[in-house]
């Protein structure tokens, strides 16, 4: 959450409004977490991100803080035995975020891991995750609440696409191949006369772009996808692009 977004409505509420009260005296909610979502200085330094986000801001003296204590999704219906253990699990990424966990340290210490959060040894570590996070898939696939309440996070594009991968072949039937078709449009900042070799088909065709499914896309009947962006927003019935394995 960047500072200048949040300061700069607080003036214009404060002009339109004619009070001096912070945002004109109107009840305002800011929602997240700041320790995941920090403002993106290009090439900034630790202390320049820090003093971009909202708490460095005047505006924060006026805020009250509000936490949620319970988690309402994870806890009702379920044994109190597993309660506990949501509980605990809970408070584990916290302390390490708040240099609880591990004992005093500069930014970097040493941080045990449970066993149960552990792979064993194996051949192929992904098809192990996928056996744990979607177990019975091959019987649990027709099932549309089956992957709504199951999801797998990573830290780079190439690693969800290899997840992809794998988890495809877990479904039953015959995959489907699809492939884009989007020419490159003539840049308004050249005089027509740039190399074609610099945009070709084979460059496009091979970027991969966060948000944007890859050139090559397979599917099978019965995979779950999920509609990332429509381009054509005049013409919201004309689906262009957008689908992707939803883990």
């Amino acid at each position: 959450m960047e500072r200048g977004s949040d300061e700069a409505p607080n003036k214009s509420c404060k002009d339109v409004l004619k009070s001096k009260s912070i945002f004109g005296g109107k009840v305002v909610i800011f929602g997240g977490d700041f320790r995941q979502i920090l403002p993106v200085i290009r090439k900034g330094s630790r202390q320049q991100i820090v003093n971009a986000s909202l708490c460095p801001s005047y505006i924060w003296y006026h805020c009250r803080v509000l936490r949620l204590i319970r988690n309402l999704r994870l806890t009702i219906g379920q044994p109190s035995a597993d309660i506990e253990e949501t509980k605990k699990f809970s408070k584990w990424p916290i302390g390490i975020g708040e240099r609880k966990v591990g004992g005093p340290n500069e930014g970097t210490t040493k941080i045990e891991l449970s066993d149960d959060l552990l792979i064993e040894q194996c051949d192929d570590t992904i098809i192990k995750i996928i056996q744990f996070v979607y177990p019975d898939i091959l019987n649990s696939s027709q099932d549309p609440t089956y992957f709504q309440q199951r999801g797998l996070l990573a830290s780079t594009n190439e690693v969800i696409h290899e997840i992809n991968d794998h988890l495809l072949e877990f479904i039953p039937g015959d995959p489907v191949k699809y492939l884009s078709s989007a020419p490159a449009a003539k840049s308004d900042y050249t005089d027509g006369n740039a190399d074609p070799t610099l945009y070709s088909t084979e460059i496009l065709n091979g970027l991969k772009i966060s948000g944007l499914p890859n050139h090559k896309l397979i599917l099978k009947v019965s995979v779950p996808v999920m509609l990332l962006r429509n381009f054509n927003q005049k013409r919201a019935y004309a689906i262009t692009l957008g689908f992707t394995l939803f883990l």
